[in-house]
Order: C-alpha cells, then structure tokens, then sequence
C-alpha cells in the first residue's frame, strides 16, 4: 500500500515525497486509519517503527481541517507528551518536516534549556506542543501553558513515562487538557499501569500491536564477554581498537561513569563524546549531532539520554554495565539492526552482574553466547547455574539479582518532590504516591 491509499491531505503527501517516503510502515498502516476516523488509539510499537508518523501525520491533517482560533495568541491545539528532551527535539523535526506545506506552529519544551525563551514562544502562539512532562508542569503552574484547548493528545512512549515516575504529573496535565478530545497512546510495553491509565482517560480506545512486545530484531548477534569488572575498561579499549572503523554506542550506569569513561577512551587514543542528564541541552544535542554525522565514531551514554535515539545504520551496541532492568536491554539494543541491517550487541558482564544477565536470557527466552577474550579470562566465572531471579520491571535492582531495601520516604505521600533550580525537569521525575518504586532513584543516573 501507499501513503495515497491511506486518505492523506495532498500537502502531506507532498511533504512526505520529499522526505522519499513511499510505503508505509505496518504500524503506520494500522494507525494512520484509524486515528484519521477519530478514535482513541492505543499503539503498540517500538522505537524505530515509524510511529512518530503514525500519530504525527493524522494529527497534522485534523489541525490542518479545524478552524484556528480568530484573534490573540493560539494555544495549543495538539499536546505531545515524551519522556525526554532528546526525543521532544526529534519528534518535533519530524512534525516540522511532515508539516513543511502547513501553516502549523511546532515548539519544543523540556528541561536543561532556559524557561524564558519557552514562554516567549508560548506567548507568540502555537498550534503544537511537544513536552516533557515536568517542564510541562512548570509551565502550567506560573500560567505560561496553557491546555484548555486541545484537540489531540499524543501520549508517546507512555511506559517510559511510567519507568521515569512520571505518572503523577502525567495525570495532572490529562486532568487539565479538555475532556472532549482524541487520545493516541504509544507504548513497547502494555503493562498494566499503562492499561489503567487508557480506562481512565480513554474513550473506547482502538488497539494495534505491530509486533511481539519486547521482540528483538532476528538481525542482531547477541554475544557476552566475561570479565572481572576492574578489567572492564582495558577490554572496551581492546575491542575498539580492533574493531576501529565501526560506529559504536556504549551503554554506562551513570552520569560520572559515563563521563570518566569517555575521558579513558580518548586517553587512549579513541575520541569519544558522551550525553547524560548533566549535559546541557546544547552540549547533548552537539554530541548527537557529531555521533549521527559520523564525525564522532564513538558514543556513551546512559539509558534515559539514550533514550528516542534514532542513528540509521549502526553496527554495533556495546554494554560496558548491564542494565538494572532487563528490559532497558531490550530498548539499548534497539538501536542496532534496523531496517534488515545487520547489527552486534555485545556485553562486557562481571560476576556480580550474574543475576542480571539471567534476567535478561530470561526476558529474551534463550542464553546468550559466552565468549571470553584471550587476555581477559576473569578470574571469577560467571555462575548462570544459580536459582533464576524475577525479571526486574520498575524497581531498582543490585548485581546479582538481590533487590536494594527501600529508602522511607520523609515527605507526605502524594507530595511533590522538590524540584530544585538546577534540576533538569524534561528528566526528574515528577514523583508522588503513584510513582513507580525505584524510578527516582534509576532516573538520577542518567
């Protein structure tokens, strides 16, 4: 089938030959109709499916046939919500992009970038707002955001959202956003979180699943190279150095983790740069920006800075740390093998890392080749004959599968975190009673 075939505007036809799109993808094909007829709509779908047209284009063709308002400033008429500013800049580019022959506003707001440029924007008008939830909710709380108009809602990556200890704020903002409009939901995952969210703030909301949840791509190799953990570094360096002309994202655990790390590379004669949550905005999106174009060969990065990254072509994934959380491998991993491209994810995995790697054989349903490196041999083995643990879903998990004690909390249930001066708010959960339990705490590494 074809773009035409799907009872798209002439404009975003146009816009979208530009871009030398022709086939629609499958969940754009079971989208785009549907949302097109009106309903609510509840998509299943990874990053790198093409959902972003999937929501984007029937958005823009509803705002495009409904009348703006006839004098002062437009609100907002479509609201997208994302998980993180990395991902708030690319849907946006792509709005921007399918929109090229519609007189449509596109602005971005999210955390780690001034609030005052933010609110001139808001304040000269806008047709569709692409946020992050918690910067959103600083615009709403000072007046500068303003949601009673709303047509459609976009709620994308929704279990990230949830993941992040988004939720409170999440249901705050759909609380304000008029009760007559149409919602689309996109998610990897529909936990049942996710699906309490859809009863109680969708109206008969169509489903479409594009492919197994959690599936992985049939192109990629998953290989493990064990290794004591204070080698770690001095093998990421090996490998690298054989395999010098791949383009390469490393995974670390945390902020300094991440930057220590690129620092090493580049002392060794490797140039790296790195994203995270302590980056600004300029700095992250100047990262990307040498990583995409080919510039910079190798990136590191944590999970929530990674996340919404969209590099065509990359060969190879490498985790320096597991994840502590199984399924955050399955997102890190999707990076690679796009598109029928081949792809590589390799694991640099510690003995203390045991309980995660089973989680994550667990999660894909099959053991991942071991291979260790000549020179490397750890002295401590991998012991994968241990009792299977749970697979870790939300809450924060230590090496080895044994779940952290909680911290209590010292603030009433379902008040807001304070949410300091210099916190980034398009990342910081915005955390109360319904926060998932180590979301905080997993969010503050990025």
């Amino acid at each position: 089938m074809t773009f035409e075939s799907l009872g798209l505007s002439p404009a975003l036809l146009r816009a979208l030959a530009d871009n030398s799109y022709t086939t629609p993808t499958p969940i754009q094909l079971q989208a785009i109709p549907l949302a097109l007829a009106g309903h609510d709509l509840l998509g299943g779908a990874q990053t790198g499916t093409g959902k972003t047209a999937a929501f984007g284009l029937p958005l823009l063709q509803r705002l495009a046939n409904s009348d703006k308002p006839a004098t002062g400033p437009r609100k907002p008429r479509a609201l997208i919500l994302v998980p993180t500013r990395e991902l708030a800049v690319q849907v946006a580019d792509s709005i921007r992009s399918y929109s090229k022959y519609l007189r449509l506003n596109v602005t971005t707001i999210f955390g780690g970038a001034g609030m005052g440029p933010q609110v001139d924007n808001l304040r000269r008008g806008v047709d569709i707002l692409v946020a992050t939830p918690g910067r959103l909710i600083d615009h709403m709380e000072r007046g500068s955001a303003k949601l009673d108009a709303v047509e459609i809602l976009v709620l994308d990556e929704a279990d990230r959202m949830l993941d992040m200890g988004f939720l409170p704020a999440m249901k705050r903002i759909l609380a304000r956003v008029p009760a007559q409009r149409q919602t689309l939901l996109f998610s990897a995952t529909f936990e049942s979180q996710i699906k309490q969210l859809a009863m109680e703030f969708m109206r008969n909301p169509q489903q479409v699943q594009v492919s197994e949840q959690n599936a992985i791509a049939s192109t990629i190799t998953h290989r493990v190279h064990p290794v004591d953990g204070s080698r770690k570094r001095d093998l990421l360096i090996d490998i690298l150095t054989k395999r010098h002309g791949d383009q390469v994202l490393i995974f670390g655990k945390t902020k300094h983790g991440c930057n220590r790390l690129a620092e090493q590379l580049e002392t060794a004669g490797l140039p790296a740069v790195a994203i995270h949550g302590n980056k600004s905005q300029a700095q992250r999106q100047k990262a990307l920006n040498q990583f995409k174009s080919g510039k910079a060969r190798i990136l590191v990065a944590t999970d929530v800075a990674a996340r919404g990254l969209d590099i065509p072509n990359l060969p190879l994934v490498i985790n320096h740390d597991l994840p502590m959380v199984a399924e955050d491998y399955i997102h890190r991993i999707g990076r690679t093998g796009r598109n029928g491209m081949q792809g590589e994810a390799l694991s640099l995995v510690s003995s203390e890392e045991a309980g995660l790697l089973r989680q994550i054989q667990r999660l894909l349903k099959t053991d991942v080749v071991m291979d260790v490196v000549e020179g490397f041999s750890p002295k401590n083995p991998l012991r994968m004959d241990g009792p299977m643990p749970p697979i870790n879903r939300g809450g924060h998990q230590r090496p080895g599968g044994n779940s952290a004690p909680r911290k209590p909390s010292h603030r009433p249930h379902g008040k807001p975190a304070d949410r300091s001066a210099h916190a980034h708010a398009g990342q910081k959960p915005y955390r109360g009673a319904a926060a998932k339990p180590g979301a905080a705490r997993r969010d503050s590494r990025a």
